[in-house]
């Protein structure tokens, strides 16, 4: 039983090292470019 939830926990520790949510800066510098474009636009 231990080794099973061991098992688990190192599993979950994997699969959270290697998956990730964080986006690039590349990504976030296009979307504020694409944000000011669009206010710029209904400004005018």
């Amino acid at each position: 039983m231990k080794k099973l939830l061991l098992m688990f926990a190192l599993l979950f520790t994997v699969s959270t090292a290697f998956t990730s949510c964080r986006e690039t800066n590349n990504d976030v510098a296009d979307d504020v470019e694409d944000v000011v474009d669009d206010v710029e636009d209904s400004v005018d």
